[in-house]
């Protein structure tokens, strides 16, 4: 049996990955990342991710399975490589995906590293989704979780082949429901813990505050605008709003419209009718490829370009600097700066971050 430092965030989840890893007889380490302290980025929940409330249900739950558990602080690498990037990106107009950041850039990098350098051979996370490895090319795959509806495939498509190959993910051939039963065998004492459903940092769901409050984005307000620069009315920032959105507009027109665009030099929201909405594809950089190691000639696929949007069928197109996704059917435009995953039946291709929009 191996040696694994497993992430345990207080969640019934990853408290379950380490209960399965104990059962199957490997020498484990609990350890929780204490990325921020609620109260610099203005949270006074104690039950907010990183709570000290968190911390102590993890520990509970280690020493209940037998094993130890310490505390991580990646608090200023947290702040420089996810929340910094977070803020500056919606400045720019653009849609940021901080779990996707925080799994690239803080939860695998620096717990692999960290846990060669105590001597542990895997790290391990609650996360759903499958790690395989394709005997016929040598490459490590990931792969969509057994619940479907539990899939978190699309926030590690970031993932290394290196990264891959030195994790465990214990509940991707799991149920959502198999899990909690699993944890009220157990006793746990997080077995009934509701699930978080938002951004660690910003667990209100209310980002455009956290924003202008804690962080300090300054955006005024600005005009709607339609497609021909028409001015509609007044918005309260191109921050609020993202390409797509159709509810909390402030505005009424008489007949539903959509954010088609925003240009932050202007400080201008586009707003426009659904078929104004519509692309035919994207352009998409900064890609990782999983199934091979780039894209050499056009490849058909699904592609997702939000966490819980059903897949589209696509052609992908390599190009110098990215890849060129072109939708087989119109869709409605993806968000520049959102991520975009591809898949191959059950099999993540790679993603990259979306560009530019091609109408």
């Amino acid at each position: 049996m191996s040696k694994v430092l497993v992430a345990m965030s207080g969640g019934v989840d990853s408290s379950v990955a380490a209960a399965l890893l104990k059962r199957q007889g490997h020498e484990l380490c609990g350890v929780t990342l204490k990325l921020f302290e609620n109260e610099d980025i203005g949270i006074r929940s104690a039950r907010a991710c990183c709570s000290l409330a968190d911390v102590e249900d993890a520990r509970r739950v280690a020493a209940k399975l037998g094993f130890r558990h310490v505390v991580f602080s990646y608090a200023e690498e947290f702040k420089n490589d996810v929340i910094s990037r977070f803020a500056s990106e919606y400045a720019a107009g653009r849609t940021p995906n901080p779990c996707i950041d925080c799994n690239r850039f803080i939860k695998f990098p620096r717990l692999l590293s960290r846990a060669r350098l105590l001597g542990f051979e895997y790290v391990a996370t609650g996360h759903y989704a499958r790690i395989e490895c394709d005997n016929s090319t040598g490459r490590w795959l990931l792969k969509k979780a057994r619940d479907i509806s539990k899939d978190q495939t699309y926030v590690l498509y970031a993932m290394t082949q290196d990264e891959l190959a030195h994790t465990l993910l214990p509940l991707g051939g799991l149920l959502k429901s198999e899990v909690r039963r699993l944890a009220e065998e157990l006793k746990l004492v997080n077995a009934a813990k509701p699930d978080s459903q938002d951004i660690c940092f910003v667990p209100d769901g209310d980002y455009a505050a956290f924003l202008e409050q804690v962080i300090g984005v300054n955006i005024p307000k600005g005009d709607f605008v339609d497609s021909k620069g028409n001015v509609l009315g007044r918005h309260k920032g191109h921050h609020r709003y993202t390409i797509g959105q159709r509810k909390g507009l402030g505005i009424g027109l008489g007949e539903p419209r959509y954010v088609i665009g925003k240009d932050p030099t202007k400080n201008t929201v586009v707003l426009g009718a659904k078929d104004e909405l519509m692309s035919s594809g994207f352009t998409a950089k900064d890609v990782n490829w999983i199934m091979f190691d780039r894209l050499r000639e056009p490849m058909q696929a699904t592609v997702k370009t939000r966490y819980r949007q059903p897949e589209v069928p696509a052609v992908l197109y390599p190009q110098k600097d990215g890849v060129l996704v072109k939708f087989n059917q119109s869709e409605p435009s993806a968000a520049p700066g959102q991520s975009a995953v591809f898949y191959h039946g059950d099999t993540v291709v790679g993603g990259g971050i979306i560009s530019e929009i091609i109408k």
